[in-house]
């Protein structure tokens, strides 16, 4: 059976724009978090998220290319590019046919739509440009990787709300098995920090109320969470076959053992309180990976700080793990880089995949056990831990459940 490696990586985040700077700073327990500096918040109370900072896509691309581009797109593809030179791979004329691009995203170029509306009302119909829709388009995030990098294997974007950057990993990892590609760039990318998404997840109710200390909002797993902080950024691997990634003497950063997607059949914001689905995918990622339950040591959680979700993915991995949770290690980056939604499974990923070379555990910060969510949650420092099996979860608004299960390399 092939086996699925990770041979690079790439990250665009709100605390570190390469995978290096994002690791160091989530290691350090640092936040992303501040004031909403994309856009005048005015008298709108949701005023805080954690913004990327210090980007300039003409380091990635050319500047025409990035002022006809969604934010999210030019993330896409300055991970993409990341990811590629860390993997050293140049794709040319002998190899571009089986080099795919399954990036995804969540809103895609929502923010697009709503600029182009602003204006529209503003100036009338003629002021729209014509290149709106292509930056809106929801593909774009894996055309224009494509395009700028000449990849021309399968080109697909998942979508599948705060679950979608995890599910192009698996679907990558499908296509590899499959024999559709040597090699597949997958990740996701997500810029929705707006006037129009901070007023509409706002008036939703599951953004952190503390907008007076933005760095301390976002609680995953707290007895005193009370939302999430809306993120941004994007995180891409590259997946390449074993046998091709060994040909060419490729450094293996981790494997992709397996995974597995649910639906909860429930709400279409509100996850299962029971957590069934994401049990299901909990155990069918690891029963696909070809190992048991005992066998997994760390979880990479979903952790986005508001009461619902934390209950119920608690639920889902107790009912998943029984008593073998309490060995385990479990942590939530959201806590830090905030809810980057399409992208939110993808900065995940790369944060396992980081914490399995290197024994060490990044922490939830802002975190106050709370007796009714009895899970070993890694609080406020990071901590050692020598890992053989991740897993890392992400779910979905629409009852979307994601599950991977990564495993480290020893060479």
């Amino acid at each position: 059976m092939t086996r699925v490696f990770i041979t690079g990586m790439g990250a665009i985040t709100p605390i570190g724009n390469d995978v290096a700077t994002f690791w160091q700073n989530l290691l350090a327990g640092k936040s992303g978090a501040g004031r909403i500096t994309l856009f005048d918040t005015g008298d709108m109370p949701y005023n805080i998220a954690c913004e990327v900072k210090d980007f300039d896509p003409q380091d990635y691309m050319d500047r025409k290319v990035a002022r006809r581009i969604a934010r999210s797109t030019q993330f896409a593809i300055a991970v993409a590019k990341q990811a590629l030179a860390d993997a050293g791979i140049t794709i040319d004329a002998s190899n571009r046919d089986e080099v795919g691009v399954l990036m995804a995203t969540g809103g895609g170029g929502i923010t697009e739509i709503e600029f182009a509306t602003e204006e529209m009302v503003e100036k009338g119909w003629r002021s729209v440009g014509p290149f709106v829709v292509p930056a809106a388009m929801a593909n774009a995030v894996s055309c224009l990787v494509s395009i700028e990098t000449g990849a021309r294997g399968p080109v697909m974007t998942s979508t599948a709300a705060c679950a979608s950057g995890h599910y192009s990993i698996i679907e990558g990892y499908h296509f590899l098995r499959r024999g559709e590609a040597d090699v597949i760039i997958a990740g996701g990318a997500e810029s929705t920090v707006s006037m129009l998404t901070m007023s509409a997840f706002g008036r939703m109710g599951p953004l952190s109320s503390r907008m007076g200390d933005p760095e301390r909002a976002c609680r995953p797993f707290s007895i005193d969470r009370d939302g999430f902080v809306a993120g941004e950024g994007a995180c891409a691997v590259i997946l390449e076959t074993e046998e091709h990634a060994r040909r060419r003497g490729a450094r293996l950063y981790g494997e992709v053992l397996g995974g597995r997607l649910t639906g909860d059949a429930f709400h279409i914001t509100a996850p299962d309180p029971d957590g069934d689905g994401a049990a299901r995918a909990l155990t069918g990622a690891v029963r696909n990976a070809g190992l048991k339950m005992q066998d997994i040591d760390l979880v990479f959680a979903h952790g986005t700080g508001t009461e619902l979700n934390d209950i119920g993915e608690t639920k889902a991995l107790k009912r998943a793990f029984g008593e073998h949770i309490y060995d385990m290690k479990i942590t939530s980056i959201k806590s830090m880089v905030g809810h980057a939604l399409g992208a939110a499974g993808a900065q995940s990923a790369v944060a396992a995949v980081c914490s399995l070379r290197e024994g060490l555990v990044p922490p939830t910060i802002n975190y106050t056990p709370d007796p009714a969510l009895d899970i070993p949650i890694v609080g406020n420092e990071a901590q050692k831990f020598d890992a053989r099996y991740a897993i890392v979860n992400a779910f979905g608004f629409g009852g979307q459940n994601v599950v991977a299960v990564l495993g480290r390399v020893d060479e």
